[in-house]
């Protein structure tokens, strides 16, 4: 049982570190402010669906119904245009949103500690994953560029500490149970107010609105529902799994639908979430160029040169690096391909996406284990580990050394400082598992809660390994986990 005792809460800690994590964020606001191109697309059909009434974009003269981006993050941008139209109250309101997940990290690192633990061996835990996710700058710098990675890390967290107090067996969240890390429920019932719901429906719901956000959420639910169906397997406990998944898809279900029938309605078509490539209609994409390039691209530097640069303007051959062939004769097939592209104005014609689709075939066969597993895992290490400086105008070049020191010596100190930090937090998540494990803080309830925040970082590590683009932003919504999870490192010896 938890002891119950509980003696005077402490304000001073948590509010140091909320207000370390402010100063890190403004400090980003005003020596790195920075937008980006999705923002401004973002942006524009915000503005042109609260202004004009249609969620599109300018094109032939008037405004047209598009689905080339889910409307989260479009409305999200907004209402905060509404008051002002400047990026500083967008801006302003995301480094709240940042914040706010700083303490769903240190709630999730609360729900995890065993429930042996004193209130204030709890506290302890929890103020340690606050204070990792307040001056970890790897999210923070992103509170101040006009991208959704803040917007869908705080809906992923709210998602993981429901589903976390749902394994747990806490059937309805209470502001007691998410402050404390535990619940009284002869007091709470007492007090329906207290109540925010079914645990299982508002990570559900989460993961609903999430989805309107960054399509790939759902990833969240196949890691749930993969450990459950474990958890569960026995047919006694069947009516359990059948009442959380459905209570879970009911909450999912209910933001799609208005989405998916405004776009059967504006423009005939299912479609619950945006186009794969997010492209418009009549617009063609160089899918057998990606099929290609996944078959090598590991780096993140060649993402901007190669993907996001084909398609708007003529390349030369020395945008690839030398990795990208197995031999000559490879070569001067990309060249007479890229040649082609080049003289047709950046079209794709299906034989000229044919052909590198030829090319990626060729060199799957030849090399299967690099398409399926070097490739991805190699990918994977861009994702988690590249130094997190795209947003503050660095390149993010370390070598060679003594050239990039010598050259520019701001951007290389901040390239390993970033690196490094990545590198720390994620020797942080792992040490924290591993004493956790070591000393048994997770048993019972507290193992399936640690099965499905594992398994939905593989899953969606796994998934955006197989995408065109390996961005490192991508993961980030997985690191109130790692503050959570790298908490346990500070967890007292003995309960």
């Amino acid at each position: 049982m938890r002891n119950e005792s509980n003696p005077r809460f402490n304000w001073i800690p948590p509010a140091a570190a909320l207000g370390a994590g402010l100063a890190l964020r403004l400090f980003f606001l005003i020596k790195y402010p920075s937008g980006s191109v999705d923002g401004t697309i973002y942006e524009t059909l915000g503005h042109n669906w609260f202004a004009h009434g249609t969620y599109g974009l300018d094109a032939v003269g008037r405004i047209t119904p598009s689905d080339i981006r889910v409307p989260g993050y479009p409305a999200f941008t907004a209402i905060f245009h509404l008051v002002r139209r400047s990026e500083t109250p967008l801006l302003l309101a995301q480094i709240v949103l940042d914040l706010c997940t700083c303490v769903l990290a240190a709630m999730l690192a609360g729900l995890l500690t065993p429930a042996s633990f004193s209130v204030q061996a709890r506290r302890r835990v929890q103020l340690a994953a606050l204070w990792l996710a307040a001056i970890c700058p790897c999210l923070a710098d992103y509170a101040a560029v006009n991208l959704t990675e803040v917007l869908a890390t705080f809906l992923t967290a709210i998602t993981l500490v429901a589903f976390t107090a749902a394994v747990l067996g806490y059937q309805k969240l209470s502001w007691r149970l998410l402050l404390s890390g535990t619940d009284d429920a002869s007091s709470s019932r007492e007090n329906s107010s207290s109540f925010l719901g079914n645990s299982w429906f508002v990570g559900g719901l989460a993961v609903g609105c999430g989805t309107m956000v960054r399509p790939e959420t759902p990833l969240i639910l196949i890691a749930l529902g993969l450990v459950l169906l474990w958890r569960w397997r026995r047919r006694i406990d069947w009516p359990k799994l059948f009442r959380a998944g459905a209570l879970a898809a009911v909450g999912f279900a209910l933001p799609l639908v208005p989405w998916t029938a405004r776009n059967a309605i504006s423009l005939h078509e299912f479609q619950p979430l945006a186009p794969r490539y997010a492209q418009s209609p009549g617009e063609t994409v160089p899918t057998g160029l990606y099929a290609w390039t996944n078959t090598w691209l590991v780096r993140y530097r060649d993402v901007d040169p190669i993907l996001w640069t084909i398609g708007d303007q003529p390349v030369t051959m020395a945008i690839f690096p030398s990795g990208a062939f197995d031999t000559a004769d490879e070569r001067e097939r990309v060249a007479a391909l890229i040649d082609e592209y080049n003289k047709t104005c950046c079209n794709f014609a299906p034989d000229w996406n044919a052909q590198f689709s030829e090319l990626a075939r060729e060199r799957t066969a030849r090399h299967p284990l690099r398409t399926y597993l070097t490739v991805p895992f190699q990918r994977a290490l861009t994702m988690w580990f590249t130094p997190r400086v795209e947003m503050m105008g660095y390149t993010g070049d370390l070598f060679p050394l003594r050239k990039n020191f010598e050259d520019d010596r701001e951007d290389f100190l901040a390239t390993v400082l970033l690196g490094a930090i990545g590198i720390i937090y994620a020797a942080f998540a792992a040490g924290g598992i591993a004493r956790a494990l070591f000393k048994n803080m997770f048993s019972g309830p507290q193992v399936w809660g640690l099965a499905i925040l594992i398994a939905f970082c593989i899953a969606r590590t796994a998934f955006l390994t197989r995408i065109e683009a390996p961005e490192p932003r991508y993961v980030l919504e997985c690191f109130p986990i790692v503050f959570a999870l790298g908490a346990f490192l500070w967890a007292p010896r003995t309960n």
